[in-house]
């Protein structure tokens, strides 16, 4: 088995448990206050890894960008619930998810590329 696969195989291990952080972490029941820069920093963080694990997992390509998108609506309806959970619903809070999908998503592209070309040229 190459890098690729096995990185790929990780990659599906570890988005599990992540999501469940994460989510966990947009329901607690705190309430950070909305213009926080430290709160949009962790909003981006959390989404910036899920979408780097989801692409590389996913193996990129269309399955890749159909997963950023999965990512951003669930993004948007954690949001939502929160509202159910004693917190405010935030826009921002959804931008910063929504950029650090598309970031961690270019980083899952740039590693899958780099991965193989890596596997290319140990099969020379």
């Amino acid at each position: 088995m190459n890098i690729l696969n096995y990185s790929r195989r990780a990659a599906l291990w570890l988005f599990w448990p992540a999501l469940a952080i994460v989510v966990w972490g947009e329901l607690t029941p705190s309430a950070p206050d909305p213009f926080d820069l430290w709160d949009k920093l962790l909003h981006f963080t959390a989404y910036f890894g899920l979408s780097g694990l989801a692409w590389v997992a996913l193996g990129g390509g269309r399955r890749g960008w159909l997963g950023m998108l999965g990512l951003i609506a669930f993004g948007g309806l954690l949001e939502l619930v929160q509202g159910a959970v004693g917190r405010d619903v935030s826009f921002a809070d959804e931008l910063a998810n929504t950029l650090g999908v598309v970031m961690g998503g270019l980083a899952g592209l740039w590693f899958l590329a780099l991965s193989r070309l890596v596997g290319s040229r140990r099969a020379d």
